[in-house]
């Protein structure tokens, strides 16, 4: 029996966090064969549009499009995540206990929006946390938990990325899970204004995605940065049966 629980797990600040910036990579995970899931830390409450509700049934849609095997929702506080309230850490370190990802997806840790910044840096704890035999102290506890490896995904941020993961066959599908957000992309005419819900902001989705496909030569691409250096057994083979790594950067000038 395997060590880990889940091969995936994509970990959202908010309900369609995942999905806008790194929903492709895991549709393209799921139909390499692998099993994935999305674990959003707030139900999203204190979203200008949107009812918690109504926002859950988007969710649970979304799943769908994806090909995840689970999706959970913590119920942490919208608009408070704190990496230093100690029930927050702890109700994460359970859900990665349980779950027991292989690999772990968290936002980068410089954003826009305050919870973003706080999920981050909620999860670098966390998933630290979650592998001490003495996290919490007493009986009954669950089992540490470790996983492979833990990789940011950009937000509205740029960050330098460790790799690229074409995600050109995903991108009708990723677009298709985010449509399933209707309340945040499509919010009611005559509402207050959003970021997300504003004229051209999946158009700019899209074209950051075909700027990081760029970087290794396909047409869509989503950026992941290791927290752990990654290492590797083989170099030679490693680049060798890697089609996306580095041929581009060394062909030739014209």
């Amino acid at each position: 029996m395997s060590e880990f629980g889940l091969d995936l797990l994509a970990v959202g600040p908010h309900p369609d966090d995942v999905e806008l910036f790194c929903g492709g990579t895991l549709i393209r995970a799921a139909e390499l064969g692998h099993s994935t899931g999305v674990l959003d830390l707030t139900r999203g409450e204190r979203a200008t549009h949107g009812t918690p509700d109504e926002r859950a049934r988007e969710s649970a849609a979304a799943a769908e499009v994806m090909g995840l095997k689970r999706r959970e929702n913590l119920g942490l506080p919208d608009a408070g995540l704190d990496p230093a309230a100690p029930e927050q850490v702890a109700a994460v370190v359970q859900a990665l206990r349980r779950i027991r990802p292989e690999i772990v997806l968290i936002p980068w840790i410089e954003d826009r929006h305050p919870d973003h910044e706080a999920a981050a840096a909620l999860l670098l704890r966390a998933t630290f946390l979650a592998g001490l035999a003495r996290y919490p102290d007493g009986a009954g506890a669950a089992a540490p938990f470790v996983p492979r490896q833990v990789l940011h995904y950009a937000l509205r941020h740029r960050m330098t990325p460790s790799f690229v993961v074409d995600t050109s066959a995903a991108a009708a599908r990723k677009a298709a899970a985010i449509a399933c957000h209707a309340s945040q992309v499509a919010p009611p005419a005559g509402g207050a204004p959003t970021l997300i819900g504003s004229s051209g902001a999946l158009a700019a989705i899209e074209a950051r995605d075909r700027y990081y496909g760029s970087l290794i030569g396909v047409a869509h691409g989503e950026p992941l940065r290791a927290v752990a250096t990654p290492g590797l057994a083989d170099p030679v083979r490693h680049f060798r049966d890697n089609p996306f790594a580095g041929a581009h950067a060394f062909e030739p000038r014209r």
